[in-house]
């Protein structure tokens, strides 16, 4: 075996080994980066310029401010008026607590950017709702967890800017736009499976349609709805950079949450400011021990050797997408979101590009992979929160979530395979 040789397998066995004892994945991503270097007679210093690297990023700037608006609207009492702007819009149909449930995680993602806080927010108070209308507890808790993955589609979402950095001067802005269609038909394939299980199992309708409640609800949300416009908006017309929006998006947000809906107080903002740190913190060292690793990947020349291996496979670019796919979703099982981002990206995103699938179109398929992968076990997080905001065991919400993960199979098929659904948007308005 030679030397680089052995130091890839130094590399990819620790890692893996380590996620298999679960280890924390920065611990795992820093120590066998660690171990790859040792092995090639390397200073450890390296390390260390790599993490300082990784986070030495104008763009990633944007990261904590996405988070810290997100954190502040999160808590900051629009929850409960995005729920009800949801109710005036499809409240009104067959298991239409199921369809609010949908509708409202899409509101909600647009503020928070987090499938974890969409589940945790919303999930605390639907949930419940609609165990109390009739619905069983393991389907209502199958909505909640699936329906918060519009949440990373739907910007601002700090994940696509972690892509965007990932993958080298892609405009965070055309990510962003690229989004919002398949956010929504995401949501569309859940509420045509959430429409049949409730017709299957009669489960109650909400009282009808009123326009007039629907402009009074949609007045209420504005200002929560607003801080979505302010970012995508003032990105994509070249008001200000993705960082710049993000900053004056969390000075809105903080005036909103305490000024105009007082969901909170000043004591309850430094709360909220503590909850930031500790997430970003997560974010932050994985972004840094990441990028150690993604050096001695592309050190050893990994991604090429990986991507004459795959290509060598097949030609057929069907199957090459197809494969990508399957690659991600079998990482999602594994890993977490951002380390699935950091460490896959420049591996798979060349052989995406070859057989011609846009950078922007990729982010999309990446993050909606990897959304996937926070339901299923045994890494899923927003599957062990939803399960714990229900008080259910794992193994019944799985069960509960089967028909909605072919929901959202079928919206990752049609995103991989009609490029328009993600290009159509940039192109028209970038």
């Amino acid at each position: 075996m030679g030397g680089d040789s052995f130091a890839i397998f130094v590399l990819l066995a620790s890692f893996f080994l380590m996620i298999i004892l679960r280890f924390p994945i920065a611990y795992a991503v820093a120590l066998s980066s660690v171990f790859c270097l040792v092995s090639q007679g390397l200073p450890l210093t390296t390390v260390c310029q790599q993490m300082v690297k990784g986070i030495s990023s104008f763009s990633l700037m944007a990261v904590p401010f996405f988070i810290t608006m997100g954190c502040l609207m999160g808590t900051g009492g629009i929850s409960e008026k995005l729920i009800a702007l949801a109710d005036a819009c499809v409240g009104w149909m067959r298991g239409g607590m199921a369809m609010v449930n949908i509708v409202a995680s899409y509101f909600f993602g647009g503020i928070s950017g987090s499938a974890a806080a969409d589940t945790a927010s919303l999930g605390t108070i639907l949930i419940p709702m609609m165990v109390d209308q009739g619905y069983d507890a393991d389907f209502s808790t199958a909505v909640t967890i699936t329906s918060s993955c519009e949440g990373l589609l739907v910007p601002p979402s700090h994940n696509m800017v972690i892509y965007a950095t990932t993958a080298g001067g892609i405009s965070v802005g055309s990510l962003f736009l690229a989004g919002y269609i398949p956010g929504a038909l995401l949501a569309l394939s859940l509420m045509v499976g959430s429409y049949i299980i409730s017709v299957k199992r009669n489960y109650p309708k909400g009282d009808k349609f009123s326009i007039s409640n629907l402009i009074h609800q949609l007045g209420v949300s504005f200002w929560a709805l607003a801080a979505v416009l302010i970012v995508v908006f003032g990105v994509v017309c070249g008001w200000f950079t993705a960082t710049e929006s993000a900053a004056i998006a969390v000075i809105y947000s903080l005036i909103v949450s305490v000024y105009i809906y007082k969901g909170l107080d000043w004591k309850g903002v430094w709360r909220v400011m503590g909850d930031c740190v500790d997430t970003l913190a997560i974010v932050l060292i994985l972004i840094a021990t990441s990028n150690v690793f993604g050096y001695c990947l592309t050190r050893l020349h990994v991604p090429d050797l990986a991507a004459g291996a795959i290509t060598g496979l097949t030609t057929n670019p069907i199957i090459l997408a197809l494969l990508l796919n399957l690659i991600l979703l079998v990482l999602g099982c594994i890993m977490d979101m951002a380390p699935i981002i950091l460490i896959a990206t420049p591996i798979l995103l060349p052989i995406a590009t070859s057989i011609g699938i846009d950078p922007v179109q990729f982010g999309i398929i990446v993050v909606l992979n990897c959304g996937i992968g926070l339901l299923t076990p045994p890494v899923g997080s927003v599957l062990f929160i939803g399960s714990a905001v229900a008080k259910l065991p794992m193994e019944k919400v799985v069960k509960a979530t089967l028909p909605f993960y072919l929901c959202m199979i079928v919206t990752l098929l049609l995103i991989t395979f009609i490029p328009a659904i993600s290009l159509w948007l940039p192109q028209v308005l970038a």
